[in-house]
């Protein structure tokens, strides 16, 4: 398989600059908050690169993976549109064998907040995500905010696994009423998509307090008078570890939800400086 640095005519060895590559891994489905990924990544490289590949390691076997939006055309005309210079798009088949054996672990991350509700969620992430650098192999890699637990567990894996690349993070994209842009939304009613405000309406509510019980006494008020949506966690938490901040935590830490709007599931969080 040809390696997009051979591709674009890279050599080994590029630091993040204008003789760089930069990946912007994503699902497919693009839209505006994976265009300001792209952008970002065109600040950090000469080159980008984005890769479409909706993941079956990381889906259970109860989620969304065959009704999840496939909208290849209309991703390249995104790519193409915001001067991306290659395309990675590869098939499951070219990812995975058959008798496919090893994989990334995520460890204890792996395990709490996504990790208890999502089981092996997040060492899906880490395998493709691994798999990706080493057929892509780009100097510098963009993730969103959005998806801060992911986020953290790949800049651990690059730190535990000596990875030779740069990981950036991008803010997470809203649109005017505060709902932040998933490729999910598109499934969301018109009355679901109400419904999901008050998840952005909850993290503000955190974040006009300070101490963490308060923090969190007042995003949970706004999610309980939302009858309608189903809460799976809210959870304040370090930002490197995702473990739970004590009553006593000064310092930055990441209020994060995540809850079932009709038969969609949707997440956020916002960082926050707490004391």
């Amino acid at each position: 398989m040809l390696k997009a640095r051979e591709a674009l005519g890279i050599g080994a060895g590029a630091s993040p600059g204008r003789g760089a590559l930069a990946l912007v891994p994503t699902m497919g489905a693009l839209h505006e908050g994976h265009r300001s990924l792209i952008r970002l990544a065109r600040e950090r490289a000469a080159h980008v690169a984005v890769s479409i590949f909706v993941n079956p390691l990381q889906f259970g076997p109860t989620e969304d993976f065959s009704r999840y939006p496939r909208t290849f055309d209309a991703d390249l005309e995104v790519c193409e549109a915001e001067g991306v210079s290659v395309v990675f798009a590869p098939s499951a088949e070219d990812m995975y064998l058959p008798d496919r054996q090893v994989g990334v672990s995520a460890g204890g991350m792996g395990s709490v907040v996504e990790g208890e509700f999502r089981p092996g969620h997040l060492d899906g992430v880490l395998t493709v995500v691994l798999k990706l650098f080493n057929l892509v192999q780009p100097d510098v890699a963009v993730f969103g905010q959005k998806d801060a637990q992911q986020l953290a567990v790949i800049r651990r894996m690059v730190a535990d696994l000596n990875l030779p690349v740069s990981i950036v993070g991008g803010p997470t994209v809203r649109e005017p009423d505060g709902l932040a842009l998933s490729s999910r939304n598109r499934y969301l009613s018109s009355e679901d998509r109400v419904t999901a405000l008050a998840l952005s309406r909850a993290l503000t509510a955190g974040a006009g307090r300070h101490a963490p019980a308060e923090i969190r006494r007042a995003a949970l008020a706004v999610l309980e008078a939302e009858p309608s949506l189903a809460l799976d966690y809210l959870v304040l938490v370090d930002p490197a570890t995702f473990t739970e901040v004590g009553d006593d935590h000064t310092g930055e830490a990441i209020l994060a939800v995540a809850a079932r709007v009709g038969s969609t599931r949707l997440i956020d969080n916002v960082t926050l400086g707490v004391g």
